[in-house]
């Protein structure tokens, strides 16, 4: 199918991201996201005043998040726009993305905004109370460390997820050490001619505001904290699982930034585009779910539901961009399409740069839509599983505006 809304040409954009702890472990996630929005608005010479609805999305809560999408969008100036804030784990990108869709679709709004933030550093330390407890003690937990290690379902930690995929599938540590090679060659393609291919969506060198947003506390020339592997170096890594066979090396490291979409009519798209010839067409999403404890795997049925709304097969994706927090994702994907697994992932992916949740999906749809255009347009799909045994999937095509 063709959906009516529409993404304007370079109508996004997407901070670099830095590893936990690193650049941006101070700034609150909801107020740097609106710092940078206002920003990369004005330097687009799009007027906050045109959004009439909003989607914002995290999965790591933070002081007065309470106030969500309203909060965010009078930052910006938005004051008129309200919303939902969701929050879907990894998939909060296509979601976000999907719920901006839906609204124009239905005519309810006519320039929606699909914005995601985390900050994975300093998570919150929460306390619930339990007046019945002994001595009146409640229950704590840590969001982010809590989180990654342990899944209620279960219970077991994320990273048991990828190592019930691998023994199913037969996936061993020195493919998997492979492609985190072949991954990062990848990466360092947009790193070419000065961060070219970064630089068609993200302001580089990137100033890194102070928590008060009034001045810089500094500089970054893009995403921070991403490692350098050798053959020699993996070979040396020993499963973090005893018994297991995913390696430090092989899974992505937490990160923290911001990523946002515009989501309009065709007509509007035309007016907000970098480049009024070009469009950006919805065609097709999917969301699935696997069983228990076997997350890797969604990516695949959830990327075959966007794939059929779209009326399409995987053959005629010209790009593929995948959420990959372990390099088991990929081989497993790749085995079950029959796709290139050297060719997806071209300029990055969450594998190197990454894994912030929420704007990971946006920034790796980002990439989707530009390494299209580099190509002349054709068909492209990102799918990522998410927390939960879930995966969410986007079928977009880059084509000449009619």
């Amino acid at each position: 199918m063709s959906y009516k809304a529409e993404i304007p040409y370079g109508a996004y954009w997407s901070t670099p991201f830095a590893r936990w702890q690193g650049s941006f472990a101070n700034l609150h996630s909801i107020e740097f996201a609106a710092h940078v929005a206002k920003a990369e608005l004005a330097k687009r010479k799009i007027d906050p005043k045109l959004f009439d609805y909003g989607v914002l999305g995290f999965s790591v809560p933070q002081k007065h998040s309470f106030y969500g999408l309203p909060w965010l969008a009078g930052l910006i100036g938005a004051g008129q726009a309200g919303g939902p804030t969701l929050m879907q784990a990894c998939a909060t990108g296509v979601r976000s993305l999907l719920a901006a869709a839906q609204e124009i679709e239905v005519g309810m709004a006519s320039v929606a905004l699909a914005i995601n933030c985390d900050r994975t550093s300093n998570g919150p330390h929460l306390f619930y109370p339990n007046p019945k407890g002994p001595g009146g003690t409640g229950d704590s937990e840590n969001w982010v460390m809590d989180s990654f290690n342990c899944d209620p379902l279960g219970p077991h930690a994320m990273l048991q997820t990828a190592e019930n995929v691998a023994k199913k599938h037969g996936i061993g540590t020195p493919e998997q050490h492979e492609l985190v090679l072949r991954r990062e060659a990848q990466y360092r393609m947009a790193l070419d001619n000065d961060s070219a291919f970064l630089k068609r969506f993200m302001t580089l060198p990137f100033e890194v505001p102070a928590p008060n947003y009034k001045k810089a506390a500094g500089s970054i020339a893009g995403d921070e904290g991403i490692s350098q592997s050798t053959a020699e170096g993996l070979a040396k890594l020993k499963p973090v699982m005893p018994g297991g066979c995913v390696t430090f090396g092989g899974q992505t490291h937490p990160a923290d930034g911001n990523a946002a979409i515009i989501v309009t009519s065709r007509d509007k798209a035309r007016e907000l585009s970098a480049d009024p010839k070009i469009a950006v067409r919805l065609h097709g999403f999917g969301l699935a779910r696997v069983p228990v404890a076997f997350m890797p795997e969604a990516t695949v049925p959830a990327a075959q539901r966007a794939l059929d709304q779209a009326g399409k097969m995987i053959a005629d994706m010209k790009a593929i961009k995948t959420h990959n927090p372990f390099a088991v994702n990929d081989l497993y994907f790749a085995k079950q399409t029959g796709c290139d697994l050297n060719g997806m992932n071209n300029f990055g992916c969450s594998l190197v740069w990454g894994h912030p949740q929420a704007p990971m999906g946006t920034r790796a749809i980002i990439e989707l839509i530009e390494e299209l255009a580099l190509k002349g347009g054709g068909w492209g799909l990102f799918t990522g599983c998410a927390a939960g045994d879930t995966a969410m999937s986007v079928v977009l095509e880059v084509c000449d505006a009619k």
